[in-house]
């Protein structure tokens, strides 16, 4: 049996159509761009000994994004196992504990957080948070942590506040309200008649959230763990105002370090001949690799585990 198709149903398939290859448009023109403006620093360094490279110096032009690298990653890495049990935190106590009246000024002052500019949590922690962690926080991990072997060498060095773990900190606080507020939504959906068949069968309130409501929106919450990594890896002027622009791989997280955003933001106006400005195209490029890398793998690993739960 055929439908006919009416001219609205032609125009609404195009319409949608072209919006959907939009994206594909604009994702080809950015890495178009982006490779034709790195060709001579990929001419000069090539692939490999660029990326493994730990040289970045405009004077004799020398440059490699090892340190970058190394910078964006960690601050990635720290920022999401700082903040996903936190926002965990947040969305199983405004679904499952706080009082009614509480859920609906909380879950405004989550969602608010995430409307702040990057640039006001920049100001903040430098004019706050860093001096907080450099005389307070960070001596005290030092004489603890710090004595520790192994993982004591995480915190050795002087404490300043602009460091690896203040930036860390600092994106945390800025992806939290994403994963939380996902997190949250993710547990509203869990029936309430599951909830209430664990209470039924002498369930605490812990063993509910344990063993039904976590299993149950996993794939929630992971999502806003990908949501977050997106955030993570781009952020600028908040980690451009406490990390410093240290090009150098370090063991202390009480030292400066350079990711590739803080880079581009604080070198790109000052950079001078072709090679210098190629090279900042150039991890810029690897940035965009590396996002559309991770998250792809993310995305894939969900989509595996989501089948994997429901096989029809």
């Amino acid at each position: 049996m055929k439908f006919k198709y009416s001219p609205m149903d032609w125009v609404f398939k195009v319409v949608t159509a072209a919006a959907a290859l939009t994206i594909v448009v604009i994702f080809a023109g950015i890495l178009f761009v982006l490779i034709r403006e790195s060709k001579p620093a990929i001419q000069a360094f090539g692939v490999f000994k660029f990326i493994f490279s730990t040289d970045w110096d405009p004077v004799k032009e020398s440059f490699g994004a090892a340190t970058n690298l190394f910078g964006t990653l960690v601050t990635t890495f720290l920022s999401l196992l700082l903040a996903m049990p936190v926002a965990i935190g947040i969305a199983i106590f405004l679904t499952e504990i706080a009082p009614s009246f509480l859920k609906g000024p909380f879950g405004v002052a989550i969602e608010m957080l995430a409307a702040i500019p990057s640039i006001i949590y920049g100001m903040w922690g430098l004019f706050t948070l860093s001096p907080l962690m450099g005389n307070h926080i960070e001596p005290w991990l030092q004489n603890t942590i710090g004595k520790l072997p192994l993982i004591g060498i995480l915190f050795q060095g002087t404490p300043m506040g602009v460091d690896l773990l203040t930036a860390s900190l600092i994106l945390s606080i800025m992806v939290i309200p994403f994963t939380a507020s996902i997190a949250r939504d993710a547990f509203q959906l869990t029936p309430a008649i599951v909830k209430e068949s664990a209470y039924a069968m002498g369930a605490t309130k812990w063993e509910v959230v344990k063993n039904v409501v976590l299993p149950y929106s996993k794939l929630g919450v992971f999502g806003g763990a990908v949501l977050s990594l997106g955030r993570a890896l781009g952020e600028t002027m908040a980690v451009a105002f406490v990390l410093g622009n240290n090009h150098q791989i370090t063991k202390s997280l009480f030292d400066a370090a350079a990711t590739i955003t803080v880079t581009l933001a604080n070198e790109f106006t000052e950079a001078s001949g072709r090679i210098y400005l190629s090279s900042l195209f150039y991890i810029a490029l690897l940035l965009f690799v590396l996002s559309f890398v991770l998250l792809t793998a993310a995305k894939l690993l969900l989509f595996k585990t989501g089948k994997q739960e429901n096989p029809r």
